[in-house]
């Protein structure tokens, strides 16, 4: 399987989440905040703090931690707060 992590291509496996992907491509923050542009990443990891929200598709506000990398998926780092493409 494959996806891009930010326009550059990246293997994956089955049952992996998109914040597995991200750190297994050495990537420790893929967001910023809002206010102030400050790195994130996994936090939590159970879905609860939003640390680690991206866009995943065009879709803004994914968390990470809790989706299940798809075959083709396209994971784009967040900046800030993003309307949906």
């Amino acid at each position: 399987m494959r996806a891009e992590v930010d326009g550059q291509p990246v293997a994956v496996r089955e049952g992996q989440t998109v914040a597995a992907v991200l750190l297994g491509a050495g990537r420790a923050s893929w967001r910023t905040t809002r206010v102030g542009g400050r790195p994130r990443g996994v936090f939590c990891g159970i879905g609860v703090c939003h640390d680690c929200l991206v866009v995943v598709n065009g879709i803004p506000d994914v968390r990470a931690c809790q989706r299940l990398v798809a075959d083709g998926d396209s994971i784009r780092t967040q900046d800030g707060a993003e309307l949906p493409s």
